[in-house]
């Protein structure tokens, strides 16, 4: 028996127009899709003039949604899986039903389009010729404040989603740890009638989105930081771990800030540490 086809389409962010004349095609020409919101993918079907049923299969979808559309392709039909807007799989659950997919033995095939993330820094004006992607941070605790840390030993511009009413509060978390001056940029409703990408520092961002909650959807854009010189003054080091050590840090924790801040190799921020910060080993 022949297996079916699980094409991945990228959707309009907002714009319909957006919508690529090969994904209006295939999405007349499959006979199931596979929605993370029913309502919002019946409105583009509606527009690309296809009639395919629909099912739902998102985060907390009954497992048999899933296995509808395992069944379809296993009989040989073509799917189309859509996220609410952008790429599928790109911070949202269409991975799960790819890999599955793929090991049921079904063809998967990609009809690319809009992306959030590429939409959102192509206007940005901050570097992308590399960058990181975090998508939604968590809300608080351990994880939060870890992947804070890595957004601030970043060289690379780092691209995180976030709810409007949680946007500000993102912001404050970022210049706390990050310092108030690093660039950023603020991108919210990409393609639609009140598309916005405000540029500035985290600490500007914050005190205007504090002001001004924005509503829609939101991509946070971080500049990388600036690397220090790989060879930091010896005294400089020495002094800077003495004064994290007298704060109450941890080794480990005044080691990495020794890395970041000065530019130094680990291993000798480590020595430095285990010093004391006097440069002469414990005695």
């Amino acid at each position: 028996m022949s297996r079916g086809t699980l094409y991945v389409v990228a959707t309009p962010l907002g714009n319909l127009a957006d919508l690529s004349e090969r994904a209006r095609d295939v999405l007349r020409s499959v006979e199931l899709v596979a929605a993370e919101d029913t309502r919002r993918s019946r409105t583009l079907l509606h527009h690309a003039g296809a009639g395919a049923r629909l099912v739902s299969v998102h985060a907390h979808a009954p497992a048999g949604h899933t296995a509808k559309v395992l069944s379809a392709l296993a009989a040989g039909s073509a799917v189309a899986l859509l996220t609410d807007a952008g790429t599928p799989g790109i911070s949202d659950p269409g991975a799960e039903l790819v890999r599955q997919a793929r090991a049921a033995g079904a063809s998967v095939v990609v009809v690319p389009g809009p992306t959030a993330v590429a939409a959102a820094l192509s206007i940005s004006g901050l570097p992308a010729d590399r960058y990181t992607f975090v998508g939604f941070l968590p809300r608080a605790g351990a994880a939060r404040r870890r992947l804070l840390q890595q957004i601030a030993a970043s060289e690379w511009t780092v691209v995180v989603f976030e709810a409007p009413h949680r946007t500000a509060k993102l912001l404050e978390d970022l210049a706390a740890i990050l310092t108030a001056e690093r660039p950023a940029a603020v991108a919210r409703e990409l393609t639609k009638v009140h598309e916005e990408c405000r540029t500035g520092t985290l600490g500007e961002l914050a005190g205007y989105y504090r002001e001004n909650p924005p509503r829609g959807e939101v991509t946070v854009m971080v500049a990388g930081r600036t690397r220090a010189p790989s060879f930091a003054d010896p005294a400089t080091a020495r002094a800077r771990a003495r004064a994290l050590l007298a704060e109450g840090l941890s080794r480990k924790d005044v080691a990495g800030r020794l890395v970041r801040e000065l530019g130094i190799p680990r291993n000798e921020a480590y020595r430095i540490v285990a010093t004391n910060g006097s440069g002469k080993p414990e005695t």
